[in-house]
């Protein structure tokens, strides 16, 4: 039998961190190894359970949700993040994407969306839930970030780690994937971002969306 995914939660809430802690433990595949209810002790607590995911509230006492996603992935790289989280304006999304979360899960679609999100995440893909989706809708809608550079600019391989990075890949992740050092795949994102005028990962993830790359 396989491994059980290893999940922690962070949430300043006793009764919501009880109920994920009940979702989560009646799936086969899947345990809680810890809670927390502010950043800093999810911080502790992450470092000694090296949960596989960690599900992560952006509004917490002494760290935000997002500060902890970046401390986290710094000190545990391999570890996933999902935001769930009653937060649906563009600037919580676009950081925590910025910070290198995975997921983005509303709190009132958590009992439909949270088991997928989790799945998606440990594949090594990114999960937005619909308000997530729509959030980046209105972002693309409204940025004038987004390139008019199109995307037969970029070589073959150019596009390939594009659409890996768009999808929330570390450069390590996308070098195994294409048998490249990260430093490579490092390379191949600072030429993508010149050519196509553009700077941040949540940049790239609007440009995949508006050029139909993520399939």
């Amino acid at each position: 039998m396989n491994r059980k995914i290893r999940v922690f939660l962070t949430d300043d809430h006793t009764l919501l961190r009880n109920a994920l802690t009940m979702l989560l433990e009646g799936q086969e595949d899947m345990e809680v190894v810890g809670e927390a209810a502010s950043g800093c002790e999810c911080l502790e607590g992450v470092k000694h359970k090296k949960p596989d995911v960690v599900l992560m509230d952006i509004s917490l006492p002494d760290c935000d949700g997002v500060e902890a996603t970046g401390k986290i992935l710094t000190a545990l790289p391999e570890t996933r993040v999902i935001a769930v989280t009653m937060h649906v304006e563009d600037e919580y999304l676009l950081r925590f994407l910025n910070a290198g979360g995975r997921g983005y899960v509303h709190k009132s679609a958590a009992d439909r969306e949270l088991i997928k999100a989790i799945h998606t995440v440990v594949k090594g893909d990114v999960f937005l839930s619909a308000t997530g989706v729509q959030v980046m809708a209105n972002q693309y809608c409204s940025t004038e970030s987004v390139s008019e550079v199109t995307p037969d600019i970029l070589s073959d391989r150019e596009l390939q780690v594009l659409q890996f990075l768009a999808r929330g890949f570390t450069s390590r992740e996308i070098g195994e994937k294409l048998f490249l050092s990260p430093r490579t795949i490092e390379t191949y994102r600072e030429r993508i971002t010149v050519k196509l005028k553009l700077e941040h990962r949540s940049d790239l993830v609007d440009y995949a969306i508006r050029y139909k790359l993520l399939g």
